[in-house]
């Protein structure tokens, strides 16, 4: 009977310390993770390529994206942002919200480079006493740019970043010679979480 009782006991301490490491490796790595992430609030510019140097066509916009690093050198990012525009002498109100996905290779901790695509989603609001629907029409684009992260202290740092944006069919989402549609710019704060 003593016997029985052991060998009964020996799986359920063996699944408790094998429960237990387990446990153990997902708070280190979970640790490790958080530590890894951040989050990026943003204001930024954007402005067509092709506009001659009209100024007037740059618009504000503002972001959040969420980063962390996937490997020592490689930081993966999903944000999205938000700018609206008034056009047709204000008939017509257009808003564009992109949610992107990014890799960065990041060399060096305060510097990234890479690219990703993303989903542009544009609303048409026209005034209703035109015969025009409203719109939202769904395009995909793929961007390269980098940036920088200045610190400022160990857990926050200034993050100012730049891309173009290459508008494309989802089936050939990469450029085959360097034409942007448009350029974006932001300057925000990565906070460490």
């Amino acid at each position: 009977m003593e016997s029985t009782r052991r060998l009964t006991r020996w799986p359920l301490t063996r699944r408790l310390v094998v429960g237990t490491l387990v446990l153990v490796a997902l708070i280190v790595v979970g640790v490790r993770i958080a530590s890894a992430a951040e989050i990026v609030p943003s204001v930024g510019i954007t402005r067509p390529v092709d506009n001659n140097n009209n100024s007037s066509d740059a618009r504000i916009s503002g972001g959040l994206a969420i980063r962390g690093a996937l490997l020592p050198m490689l930081k993966g990012e999903v944000g999205a942002s938000y700018r609206s525009e008034s056009r047709l002498d204000g008939n017509l109100h257009v808003r564009q919200w992109p949610i992107t996905t990014s890799l960065w290779l990041a060399p060096v901790p305060w510097l990234y480079a890479g690219g990703g695509v993303g989903w542009y989603q544009t609303t048409f609001d026209y005034n209703s006493t035109l015969p025009l629907q409203d719109d939202t029409r769904t395009e995909f684009g793929s961007h390269i740019g980098g940036g920088l992260e200045i610190p400022m202290t160990p857990g926050v740092s200034v993050d100012v970043n730049g891309r173009y944006v290459f508008m494309r069919r989802q089936e050939n989402p990469v450029p085959q010679q360097f034409n942007p549609n448009f350029w974006t710019t932001s300057l925000g704060l990565a906070i460490k979480f």
